[in-house]
């Protein structure tokens, strides 16, 4: 059976995304499981793929559950509709878009047909990552975020976060009236030479 591969990008940052390798016979509700994974997102808010053209119009939708919203055409569902009955051209595009509060989106693009699949590979799979993720709960992923995430995570910009990995400050032995008066500063340039 042949295999699809879609890339997954990020909307804000088109050097993130993620390939992800799924047959043809499986469902828009398996997409949209493995791009949560792939993106290390949970599954607890709704979403949709919108069909999509080469300019990134929004066109005929697929959705994860029935719902009330007037669209000008029945939408389909993702548990019902195999991946196959969606992808009517070589390059096609689907715009895929989660947590509608935090309006995640996601541009997604057909890049390319195996012949085989693999039978080391269970589908679907990511089967490349590029970029950080952007983080589905805090700031965005980009690198600078990333650090301030990891600081508020792991705490590191507190006091004697040094002492307790077994590393002392220079000048320790010091009292508090020397540390101020710069005694520590020139102390730690005494001991590089």
């Amino acid at each position: 059976m042949p295999v699809l591969k879609f890339r997954v990008y990020w909307e804000e940052d088109e050097s993130v995304y993620r390939d992800i390798a799924i047959k043809p016979d499986q469902s828009f509700l398996a997409f949209h499981e493995a791009i949560l994974k792939a993106y290390e997102f949970d599954t607890k808010h709704k979403a949709t793929f919108y069909r999509s053209n080469d300019n990134w119009l929004r066109g005929r939708e697929i959705i994860l559950e029935k719902d009330d919203q007037p669209r000008k055409a029945e939408p389909f569902l993702m548990h019902e509709t195999k991946i196959a009955a969606a992808v009517k051209d070589p390059n096609q595009k689907f715009i895929y878009v989660y947590d509608f509060a935090k309006n995640w989106t996601f541009m997604v693009e057909l890049i390319g047909v195996s012949k085989e699949e693999s039978s080391k590979i269970q589908y679907p799979a990511c089967v490349r990552k590029e970029g950080l993720a952007p983080s589905q709960y805090g700031t965005k992923g980009l690198i600078g975020d990333k650090l301030v995430e990891m600081e508020e995570k792991y705490d590191l910009n507190r006091e004697g976060t040094g002492s307790e990995d077994g590393f002392g400050e220079e000048g320790e032995e010091g009292t508090e009236s020397e540390d101020e008066g710069g005694s520590e500063e020139a102390g730690s340039e005494e001991n590089y030479f």
